[in-house]
């Protein structure tokens, strides 16, 4: 199920992504320290909503991978 568009968790996480960041970033921007919190909460439902997209989405636990805004993720952020 696809949480709603507007929940503060998602919000949160749009108005602290800037540019690209990895996933300790982003949790660190947001002050929280539970990642498995993290990643139901906020970063799954963005991906979901596409408003966050994946910089290595064929690797999605890779070290290396970052998170960035959607065209969509902006345009939200923007209104």
């Amino acid at each position: 199920m696809i949480p709603p568009h507007d929940t503060p968790h998602v919000q949160q996480l749009l108005q602290a992504l800037k540019g690209e960041m990895n996933r300790a970033e982003i949790m660190k921007s947001l002050n929280l320290k539970d990642r498995k919190n993290f990643i139901g909460k906020y970063l799954q439902p963005a991906l979901q909503q596409g408003f966050v997209e994946m910089t290595i989405p064929e690797k999605p636990k890779s070290k290396l991978q970052k998170y960035r805004l959607t065209r969509e993720g902006t345009l939200h952020v923007a209104k």
